[in-house]
């Protein structure tokens, strides 16, 4: 019985990443970002639960990958190509410029079909996950939301949100060495910089809200690549 506990888990997380979809064509995208927040927050406790109860299993890895692709590379697309329709149409390009946000869903089915190949990501990340990307994205109208008008200025424009589309997509694939929040013990020492990332994300989201998520994301690549760089690990080894 306790090995279908984590797989329920991770049912949930496809499930919320379902009903985000249902709720960004419906125009409701402050919905649609919830679900990703509560599909992630399924995502971590589906693997946690699999370590504790040692319920591993290769129907539950692939339906981890099934999930994540639906709640993780699906949606946050949909998100981006109905913030494409909101934002103020560009001199040329128009509407085509709004189907470059399903690049983001293509190379997140391409780093899910690595991550699942890739004996090096045993312990951490290569490539950015594909939750923090969506996480990312989920923060968009959020941020928008706020009502502050240079950050909705910012966001609702057509070629940033190209651009963006376009560079995320390749953070997904590229070979870049990132932690995990996989802790093998609660030891402090052993995750300092696990806690780092933790306890500044807690502060920054408490005092800047939805705002801090960037700046969140940008926190992680540095703290992974002071961990890369302190490991004296090259990417041929297992990170």
């Amino acid at each position: 019985m306790k090995k279908h506990i984590p797989n329920f888990v991770t049912c949930l997380n496809l499930f919320s990443g379902c009903m985000g979809i249902v709720f960004a064509f419906q125009g409701n995208l402050i919905w649609a970002s919830y679900a990703i927040v509560i599909a992630a927050i399924f995502d971590f406790f589906d693997g946690m639960l699999a370590r504790l109860l040692n319920a591993y299993s290769e129907i539950g890895k692939e339906l981890d990958s099934l999930a994540d692709m639906v709640s993780f590379g699906v949606l946050p697309a949909v998100i981006v190509y109905h913030l494409f329709a909101i934002s103020p149409q560009p001199e040329f390009g128009g509407t085509w410029l709004s189907f470059s946000a399903f690049i983001i869903t293509v190379f997140s089915a391409l780093r899910l079909a690595k991550f699942n190949l890739d004996t090096r990501q045993s312990e951490n990340f290569i490539g950015l996950p594909t939750p923090a990307n969506a996480l990312l994205i989920a923060s968009f109208p959020l941020i928008i939301a706020e009502n502050n008008p240079f950050f909705a200025d910012f966001i609702l424009n057509q070629w940033f949100l190209m651009i963006f589309s376009l560079s995320m997509s390749l953070l997904l694939i590229a070979e870049v060495p990132l932690i995990s929040l996989k802790f093998k013990s609660l030891k402090f020492k052993d995750n300092l910089l696990r806690y780092i990332l933790i306890f500044s994300s807690i502060l920054l989201l408490w005092f800047l809200k939805f705002e801090a998520v960037p700046i969140i994301i940008i926190i992680y690549f540095l703290i992974s690549l002071i961990q890369f760089r302190s490991s004296g690990k090259n990417l041929s080894q297992k990170y």
